[in-house]
């Protein structure tokens, strides 16, 4: 059966097939297996939450459709609690164990550092939307690809976002203390120097610190006129946030996506803790002037409504996800095969793939697939469903 558009949850149209790719039989009863790597508790759960829901709402819209090529759709999946040694115990058992097709994840950099070497040496095709610049590399690591931007993306959107829309010339960076905050930091304060920027205070702070101010306060007193967070912990954020209000300080924080999470919601004091907040976001799941989104992420939305709850969490997790499990399900349609190799080399062959979070386009070379002019940046307090206008400046 040849998976149509509306069969692949909404999913790109077009299947790029590689020439030289045989085409073995697939057992017709055999599910196609999919491994999920998902912090989905612990500190860093926040953006595997919503990830998990985009995952689901694909593998039963390709199931409710007759699966692929007759075969249905298995999420395997395994929490990992943002924990790196947990995520490297996961993927040995979907590897050796469950003999998963493809993998999915991890959503955490930390975690996917540990593991994205164990995946190579398995030649287990693996989509993941970690950022850190590192973990691609289609020479040492090639079967590894990227669906959202890299940390270079995104830090180049945050640091002209502060120097260019609010005319912010000296910041403070802080991350936390896993893997990615402290990686993503480090880049950060390098990007700000050599745009010519003065970081006047960088710290990496342990997600369970309960008390920000002592670090909120180092920051105002070297005179930061924005706040540059890199952490996917919502609790964190929130205590900053609340730190900030109490001190009558009104500095902008900008930087990575979950300050605008559904969670900050819950977790800030009063509402207007989050004004003056601009988070990572992308055109797709973008409101225009006149509060409309896109046409077909207003489609998908329209789709997810009743099935895929969207008012604690970011529209593009869910979009991304869905993304992921279309393109294992499309290169298994497309190559008859469920073979690592023909996956991979499927996946190579990828060129303007109209997903719902970005267009992606691989190939052996090039295994950063997310278009740079799709990254913008979000006022973190405007969610509808999942959705958000765009920061000020736009």
């Amino acid at each position: 059966m040849k998976i149509t558009r509306r069969a692949l949850a909404l999913g790109g149209t077009g299947l790029a097939v590689g020439a030289s790719l045989s085409r073995p039989a697939l057992a017709q009863n055999e599910p196609i297996r999919i491994g999920w790597l998902a912090a989905l508790t612990g500190p860093s759960s926040a953006p595997a939450v919503g990830f998990n829901r985009g995952v689901l709402f694909a593998a039963e819209a390709l199931n409710a459709a007759g699966g692929v090529k007759g075969r249905r759709i298995e999420i395997i999946t395994r929490d990992t609690q943002g924990d790196p040694t947990k995520a490297v115990n996961a993927t040995q058992e979907m590897i050796s164990q469950l003999r998963v097709n493809a993998i999915w994840g991890p959503t955490n950099s930390g975690e996917s550092l540990a593991v994205t070497a164990i995946m190579a040496r398995a030649k287990m095709p693996n989509i993941h939307p970690c950022v850190v610049d590192t973990l691609i590399d289609p020479r040492r690591y090639p079967n590894a690809f990227r669906i959202s931007p890299s940390n270079t993306q995104w830090d180049d959107a945050v640091r002209n976002y502060c120097m260019q829309r609010i005319n912010a010339k000296k910041v403070a960076v802080i991350g936390d203390t896993t893997g990615y905050g402290v990686s993503a930091a480090n880049a950060s304060v390098a990007g700000f120097q050599r745009a010519g920027a003065e970081v006047v205070y960088k710290a990496n702070i342990d997600a369970t610190q309960p008390d920000m101010t002592p670090d909120m306060l180092r920051a105002r007193n070297a005179g930061a006129e924005a706040i540059v967070i890199w952490s996917v912990t919502t609790g964190m954020i929130a205590r900053m946030l609340n730190t900030r209000a109490t001190m009558n300080w009104d500095v902008p924080f900008v930087g990575h996506p979950s300050l605008s999470s559904g969670e900050i919601g819950s977790l800030i004091e009063r509402p207007q803790n989050w004004e003056k907040v601009y988070a990572i976001g992308y055109r797709s799941c973008s409101r225009d002037a006149a509060g409309n989104l896109p046409p077909r992420t207003a489609e998908l939305v329209q789709r997810l409504s009743g099935k895929v709850n969207l008012q604690d969490t970011l529209l593009w997790w869910v979009a991304c996800a869905i993304d992921a499990v279309n393109l294992v399900a499309r290169a298994v349609d497309a190559t008859g095969s469920t073979a690592n190799e023909a996956i991979i080399g499927n996946w190579n062959a990828t060129r303007e793939y109209p997903g719902f979070y970005g267009t992606y386009t691989w190939s052996p070379t090039e295994h950063n697939g997310y278009p740079t002019d799709e990254v913008v940046m979000s006022a973190a307090n405007t969610a509808r469903d999942g959705a958000f206008a765009l920061a000020p400046g736009y």
